[in-house]
């Protein structure tokens, strides 16, 4: 019974997106990042030692239940975003964003590198008064002169597509030609190389 019980609780953590901030235990906490390309963003995630799982999806906007096409065409105030189910034990909240602002160019604003619009722009949703504390105090830290990085309150958040999810281990040609020709590493090293 209580092998059935954990296989339970592993699939909610790891499948449960639609959850929001409810704490399945503890030690499991929730953070959404907007970095422009979701599939980005989930990418470099993925890798964090500490993180369960990662979706991709939007949050931010006016509508309900927005698809890929009408979040790409703008005029939603949603943005392409990804939620992040992680062990506080193993990583923390500053960790994640320490590498939320690494990854990504908090210098331009409606923009991440090659994709141009509002719903591409740099955000931060936070859960919680801690999370909101700490996204304010490292924002501030950041050796630039303007950041335009918004700083929100969470709001409901929308799983994209399915063949959005983990698209760069599905498609991983066209994942790092398309990552590549829109210069996202070439740009973060630019930016952070001295920092």
């Amino acid at each position: 019974m209580s092998k059935l019980l954990s296989l339970i609780s592993l699939f909610l953590i790891i499948g449960g997106t639609s959850m929001a901030n409810e704490k399945i235990n503890d030690n499991i906490e929730t953070a959404i990042f907007a970095g422009g390309c979701f599939w980005c963003v989930e990418s470099d995630f993925d890798k964090v030692n500490g993180v369960i799982s990662t979706t991709s999806g939007y949050t931010g906007g006016n509508i309900d239940n927005p698809t890929y096409k009408q979040v790409s065409a703008g005029g939603t105030g949603h943005v392409e975003a990804v939620q992040i189910k992680f062990d506080n034990t193993k990583v923390s909240y500053e960790e994640l964003l320490n590498k939320f602002w690494h990854t990504t160019d908090p210098t331009v604003k409606n923009r991440q590198f090659c994709d141009v619009g509002d719903q591409y722009r740099n955000e931060i949703f936070y859960y919680s008064e801690t999370q909101k504390t700490l996204a304010e105090k490292t924002k501030s830290d950041l050796p630039f002169n303007k950041v335009y990085t918004k700083i929100t309150k969470a709001s409901k958040f929308y799983p994209a597509e399915d063949y959005h999810q983990n698209y760069y281990t599905k498609n991983p040609i066209r994942y790092k030609y398309y990552r590549y020709t829109c210069g996202r590493d070439a740009r973060v090293k630019e930016l952070w190389k001295d920092k």
